[in-house]
């Protein structure tokens, strides 16, 4: 399996490289994003053969389409330490955390059939967590192979940080430093990565939005002698082998669903920065039989804009909004890069030029009215995208609802899922909602919601009290880098 940039041009081709090759980077060199050559496909032999897998072996099967140059013996390994009941120990029950993902029936209305697939269960109570514990195992693993150190250079809006960095933590030859917008995640969010004592962790709270964190990642990532001096790498979801894990889910939410290869799942994903959804995406073009691929989004809508115009307008730092789904507050997807790419029919050149025209004009258009930049929006049903919007109002009646209906306590994010799923879903097409969060890390939501406060788990009880440890910063992306090569010196 080789790998390209999406921005690799015709005139000026850069050579594919392997896994292995891109697996501790973040941007390709010429600012784009890797993607495989080709996707690999899956058969009806092999889907049949998976049903009887556990979650460990079905990330490996999975895990060796796309990293065929790891020796399988050491990526098995690499799964089977990754994806333990022990890691995922938060599950409901012990059965559940030996399904690592287990799925439950939300609602059930006639043939119409919502589900919810639990990716919650990790170390720091998020989705993220799946794709994280495998990536702090491949980047140990790559880096004890070279004798090399990484700098990590990462941004969040709440809970890419936590994962990355209890994934990270301890892990030799690794440094972790991650931006976050000052004062706007939940204080849960906020004490589970500033309380971390760990001396190659590193929390930088930027005076902005999350959208301005993530320009100064790339800034760094475009700033190749920087970049090469420094060893950056990333955990962000522009990190394709972090994309690839979360294809694992799709894979085995599906398996789960059906009893047959002829039927047919939608899933409806909470979106920022479209990196989950884009996984289910390669699932889809994997020849998972996945009918509708639901983007829910919340007042920062500029996804749902773009599958409901054909129009992709990135909001100013001003324009964000600060919402009670704050992992959501993105206005500017990395991970649509990777889309858009397969929608132009894989033509770099294109691409390119889309997304020199986010930095010139603040987006693009291609809608294929007067004026637009091409027409190429019609093909999007053609992926199965559809998309819906959430607000406050919104998911606090969806909390309630769904708990006083169900018993089930669902978080914010999630609850922007249900809230749009229950428009999307179809009479014999099961509907998989992908829950990311457990609700005790948007506490004060749920108390808004439910009047009561969400149950946490053993261990995190008292979490906001424990002494915080971070460096407060403007957003300026030169004194972000002197920032880290001083500490890289160390």
């Amino acid at each position: 399996m080789q790998y390209i940039s999406t921005r690799a041009g015709k005139d000026s081709p850069a050579a594919p490289r392997s896994f292995s090759e891109i697996l501790l980077e973040g941007l390709a060199p010429d600012g784009g994003l890797y993607m495989p050559v080709d996707y690999p496909r899956v058969t009806d032999e092999e889907l049949n053969a998976w049903r009887k897998l556990s979650y460990a072996d079905l990330a490996y099967a999975i895990l060796k389409k796309f990293a065929d140059d790891i020796p399988d013996a050491d990526l098995k390994a690499l799964a089977h330490k990754t994806y333990t009941p022990q890691v995922y120990c938060n599950a409901r029950t012990p059965e559940d955390a030996q399904q690592i993902t287990p799925l439950y029936t939300l609602e059930e209305r006639g043939d119409h059939r919502i589900m919810l697939q639990a990716l919650s269960n990790g170390p720091t109570l998020a989705f993220k967590d799946m794709a994280m514990q495998l990536l702090g195992n491949l980047f140990e693993y790559a880096l004890s192979k070279q004798n090399a150190e990484l700098n990590i250079f990462g941004a969040t809006s709440g809970d890419t940080g936590s994962s990355a960095e209890y994934a990270m933590r301890g892990k030799k030859g690794i440094r972790v430093f991650m931006l976050s917008p000052h004062k706007k995640m939940s204080a849960f969010q906020t004490a589970q990565m500033f309380s971390l004592p760990d001396p190659n962790i590193f929390n930088i709270a930027v005076e902005g939005v999350f959208d301005d964190c993530q320009d100064m990642v790339k800034a760094a990532s475009n700033d190749l002698p920087f970049k090469a001096k420094q060893k950056i790498g990333t955990v962000n979801s522009i990190n394709w082998a972090r994309v690839i894990a979360q294809v694992i889910y799709y894979f085995r939410g599906y398996l789960t669903a059906t009893t047959s290869n002829d039927q047919k799942v939608s899933f409806t994903v909470p979106s920022g920065n479209f990196g989950n959804i884009c996984a289910g995406h390669i699932a889809r073009m994997m020849c998972l039989p996945i009918d509708r691929l639901v983007v829910a989004t919340n007042e920062n809508d500029v996804l749902d804009e773009f599958f409901r115009t054909g129009v992709y307008r990135v909001r100013k730092s001003a324009e964000t909004y600060h919402t009670s789904s704050p992992s959501m507050d993105i206005s500017k997807a990395s991970n649509f890069e990777r889309f858009i790419y397969d929608l132009v029919e894989r033509d770099g050149d294109r691409v390119e030029a889309l997304f020199t025209r986010i930095d010139l004009r603040g987006g693009f258009n291609l809608s294929g009215k007067t004026g637009s930049d091409g027409s190429e929006f019609f093909k999007v049903s053609r992926f199965g995208f559809e998309s819906g919007k959430s607000t406050h109002q919104d998911r606090l009646n969806t909390i309630r609802d769904v708990y006083q209906k169900y018993g089930v306590m669902i978080d914010p994010h999630t609850a922007d899922g249900v809230k749009v799923a229950r428009e999307h879903v179809r009479a014999g097409i099961p509907m998989i909602v992908l829950e990311t969060a457990l609700p005790a890390k948007f506490n004060e939501t749920i108390r808004e919601a439910l009047g009561m406060d969400a149950p946490r788990p053993a261990g995190f009880e008292n979490i906001e009290t424990l002494p915080q440890r971070f460096d407060v910063m403007p957003v300026d992306a030169e004194k972000m880098k002197q920032y880290i090569a001083k500490r890289t010196a160390l």
